[in-house]
């Protein structure tokens, strides 16, 4: 069985190295001030082993943009995160895969303020369509219920000229609890399961909720599955990027806890595995570490 590697967190990183990144404009606040930086924190995954690299494109939404008046360059700032990715690729001598980021277009976790289809459908084809001269693939992430998932992906789907196309749930935090939305994992991959997915994962939440998932997403197809798993403390069923609710990092998820983790993943089943939230390049190296004598390769 052969694993790819993804990459880690990239807005945790940015958090480090650019100011005013914790909030507001969160990761898009990057690609107006500090580019550069962007390529450099995916160079720092490639070469930590990473085979897959996802865009920079989490927060070039209306939503996060619109609150300094930036929501009309949505499309110019996604079409600048697929343009620095292909450069840190391009920098590290080429044979990574791009993953372009659909993201939720509201807030994170919060499917109860995730917009309805006729208004998240058009944003999720302008920013499929953005994306499209950059990126190997699209990966519909952090997605918290069945509609969610289906608005990205059926717009990646129609118009991602054929690029394979994936989807990630995040889930509740209690292990075996199903999406944040409530919803059961089976009524969320019967959401999406006419689409003909290239695979599924579970993304930006603790690794014990990915354990818990990975059996029962096994059981339902023989497509790739995966997950990348965040450290984070659990995330307040109120909680926006703006508001004073504070999640803060997990003390007892060290890398070498993270790494066991995503073993255990694998022995689930799951072929494409990675990092989220707070998870750095160190992470990744010594995820890579941990499968370099089991055979890895990007995923076609």
């Amino acid at each position: 069985m052969s694993i790819t590697i993804l990459d880690g967190g990239m807005g945790g990183e940015l958090k480090t190295r650019v100011a005013n990144t914790s909030q507001g404009l969160w990761s898009a606040r990057a690609l107006l001030d500090a580019p550069d930086i962007v390529v450099d924190v995916h160079r720092e995954f490639i070469e930590a082993g990473a085979q897959m690299i996802i865009t920079n494109t989490y927060s070039t939404i209306p939503h996060y943009l619109g609150k300094e008046g930036l929501e009309n360059r949505y499309e110019e700032l996604t079409r600048i995160g697929g343009e620095l990715a292909q450069q840190a690729v391009a920098a590290c001598g080429g044979g990574v895969l791009i993953a372009g980021s659909l993201p939720p277009l509201n807030e994170s976790y919060r499917a109860d303020l995730a917009p309805a289809g006729a208004d998240a459908q058009p944003v999720y084809r302008t920013l499929v369509e953005a994306l499209n001269p950059y990126v190997d693939l699209y990966l519909c992430e952090t997605m918290a219920s069945a509609d969610e998932a289906l608005n990205a992906a059926t717009q990646a789907v129609n118009h991602g000229q054929g690029k394979p196309v994936y989807v990630a749930w995040t889930l509740n935090e209690v292990p075996g609890g199903g999406l944040r939305s409530g919803e059961t994992i089976e009524e969320a991959f019967d959401a999406v399961a006419h689409l003909e997915l290239a695979g599924y994962l579970f993304n930006c939440t603790s690794p014990e909720a990915i354990l818990a998932a990975i059996p029962t997403l096994r059981q339902l197809t023989d497509k790739t599955i995966g997950g990348y798993a965040n450290r984070m403390n659990q995330v307040d069923p109120q909680w926006t990027l703006d508001n004073d609710i504070v999640t803060g990092s997990r003390v007892d998820l060290s890398t070498e806890v993270f790494v066991q983790m995503c073993q255990r993943f694998a022995d689930a089943g799951a072929t494409l595995i990675g990092g989220c939230c707070g998870i750095g390049p160190a992470d990744i190296a010594a995820l890579t570490q941990r499968f370099a004598a089991q055979p890895t390769k990007p995923i076609p």
